[in-house]
C-alpha cells in the first residue's frame, strides 16, 4: 500500500467546504457592501447603462481611493472581489479598444482584497460564480431543496441579460448537484485504505451516477443561453489579459504608476475546484501544456488554475493529492478483482465522455460563432465588436478561450489524458 495512507484524509470543515454545497459557501453571499462603499455598488449596479452612454471609464476614473479597513467580515471581502472584478473587466473591455491601465482607485483595494483570499486581481470563477448569488426565497431550514436555477437571482452582471444570469445560474447548480462527488471520492479512498473491495467499488459507481448527472447539467446550457449572445456579448468581459494580443491587449498595469505589466487569465471553468477534485480523485494526470513557438512549461495548466481559486480550496486540492490512491490500489488488485477494475474504468470513461460533453459545447458556443461572427464582420465591417468577439483567426486552433490558453488542442488534450488513465494503461 502506497505510504500516502500516513497522510490523514482532508476534512471538509477546515478547507471552508460543505457537504451539502461543496464549494459553494452554504451561507448566502453578502448581497451589498457596507455604506462606505456605495461608490463601488452604484458602479457595479450602473454598468450596462455606462457602457452604453460610453461613460463608464470616466466614471471609474472620478471614483475615490477607499480604504479596505471597513471590510469587517469575510463575505464584505468575497463580495468587494466579485464587485471590483466586474468594475476592472468593464473598464478594459467595454468599449473598443481595451485599455492597458486599471485606474490606483481601482487597482489598490482590488489588490489588497485579493491578496485577503489568497487570490489574483483578476474577475476570476470565484467572483462571478461562487460568491455572486443569494436566494429569492430563502427558508434557513430547506436550503437543500430551495438551492436551484428557479430560486437563485444572480447579483452582478455585464450585460443585464437573463443569457448571461443563465450562464452563471447552471454554473452555480453545477457546483451544488456535484457537491456529493467530494465525499464520495473521499469515501472511495477511504475504503481503498482499509482495503475494503466492496465498499470501493460501491463507491466508483455511485461517483460513476453523479458525474453522469454533471455531464447531462452541460446540455442545459442552451435553454436560456443563447449561443450568439455569449460569444459576441458575454465572453468578451469574462477574458483576462493573458495571450490577448490578438483581442488588443498584451497585459495590464495596475495603478497609475505602476511600470510592471501583469498578465492574468480570466475567468474559466478551468478554475473550479470540483473538475479538479474529481481529476484528483481518479488519478487522472494533465501534463504541462503548451503550443507553438512556447518554451516548454514546468506548470500544468491545472496547477496554475489554482491560482485563481480561493486559498483554503487550493490547500484542500493539495491536501488531496496527497491522499488519492484509486488509480495505484486497483491496479494492485485489478488480476483478482475485475469487478473492482470495471467500476474504477467506468468512472474514469464518464469523466471522458464529459470532456467530449464539453468540447461539444464549446465547438458549439465558441468555434461555430466565431466563424459566423467573421462572415458577419466582412460583409459589414461596421458591425462594432469588443475584444476576445473582435479578435481574429485563420482556424480554429488558434481561438483562445478565456483563461488564454489554444481552446480546442487544450481540450483535447484534458480528454485525451483523462482516456489514457484507465486502470491497465501504466505509464
Amino acid at each position: 500500500m502506497p505510504s500516502s495512507i500516513l497522510e490523514p484524509l482532508p476534512n471538509l470543515k477546515d478547507y471552508d467546504i460543505s457537504p451539502v454545497t461543496g464549494f459553494l459557501p452554504e451561507q448566502q453571499p453578502l448581497e451589498r457592501l457596507p455604506c462606505y462603499f456605495v461608490q463601488w455598488e452604484i458602479l457595479v449596479n450602473s454598468i450596462v447603462e455606462l457602457l452604453k452612454e460610453k461613460k463608464f471609464r470616466v466614471s471609474v476614473d472620478r471614483m475615490p481611493l477607499l480604504s479596505c479597513d471597513l471590510l469587517n467580515e469575510e463575505r464584505a471581502y468575497r463580495r468587494a472581489y466579485s464587485v471590483l472584478g466586474y468594475i476592472a473587466h468593464a473598464y478594459i473591455w467595454g468599449e473598443s479598444p481595451p485599455v492597458n491601465r486599471i485606474p490606483t482607485q481601482l487597482a489598490k483595494p482590488w489588490i489588497e482584497i485579493s491578496e485577503h483570499l489568497g487570490l489574483l486581481p483578476i474577475a476570476s470563477y470565484s467572483g462571478l460564480i461562487l460568491w455572486n448569488w443569494k436566494f429569492i426565497k430563502s427558508d434557513n431550514t430547506h436550503k437543500k431543496l430551495l438551492l436551484d436555477p428557479e430560486n437563485v437571482k444572480i447579483l452582478s452582471t455585464f450585460t443585464g441579460s437573463s443569457n448571461e444570469c443563465w450562464f452563471y445560474l447552471l454554473s452555480i447548480y453545477f457546483e451544488y448537484v456535484g457537491a456529493p462527488c467530494i465525499t464520495t471520492g473521499l469515501k472511495a479512498i477511504e475504503y481503498a485504505r482499509k482495503d475494503d473491495q466492496m465498499k470501493v467499488i460501491k463507491y466508483l459507481i455511485m461517483l460513476t451516477k453523479q458525474i453522469k448527472t454533471l455531464k447531462k447539467l452541460l446540455g442545459r446550457m442552451p435553454d436560456n443561453c443563447d449561443p450568439s449572445f455569449f460569444y459576441t456579448k458575454l465572453r468578451p468581459f469574462l477574458a483576462g489579459w493573458k495571450n490577448m494580443k490578438s483581442a488588443g491587449l498584451e497585459g495590464v498595469y495596475y495603478g497609475n504608476s505602476s511600470e510592471t505589466l501583469q498578465v492574468y487569465s480570466g475567468g474559466s471553468n478551468a478554475q473550479s475546484s470540483l473538475i479538479q477534485t474529481l481529476d484528483l480523485v481518479l488519478n487522472i494526470k494533465h501534463k504541462p501544456f503548451c503550443c507553438g513557438s512556447q518554451r516548454e512549461k514546468k506548470e500544468s495548466f491545472s496547477d496554475e488554475m489554482k491560482k485563481y481559486m480561493p486559498r483554503k480550496h487550493r490547500e484542500f486540492l493539495n491536501h488531496l493529492s496527497k491522499v488519492n490512491l484509486l488509480r495505484d490500489y486497483v491496479l494492485s488488485k485489478a488480476e483478482a478483482s475485475p469487478n473492482l477494475l470495471s467500476a474504477y474504468n467506468l468512472a474514469v470513461s464518464m469523466m471522458k465522455q464529459f470532456r467530449d460533453s464539453h468540447i461539444q459545447l464549446v465547438s458549439r458556443y465558441i468555434i461555430i460563432q466565431a466563424r459566423n461572427s467573421q462572415k458577419c464582420t466582412s460583409a459589414n465591417p461596421r458591425i462594432p465588436q469588443i475584444g476576445l468577439a473582435n479578435a481574429r483567426f485563420e482556424k480554429s486552433t488558434e481561438l483562445r478561450g478565456t483563461g488564454g490558453t489554444e481552446l480546442i488542442p487544450f481540450l483535447k488534450r484534458c480528454r485525451d489524458e483523462t482516456e489514457s488513465s484507465l486502470a491497465g494503461k501504466i505509464d
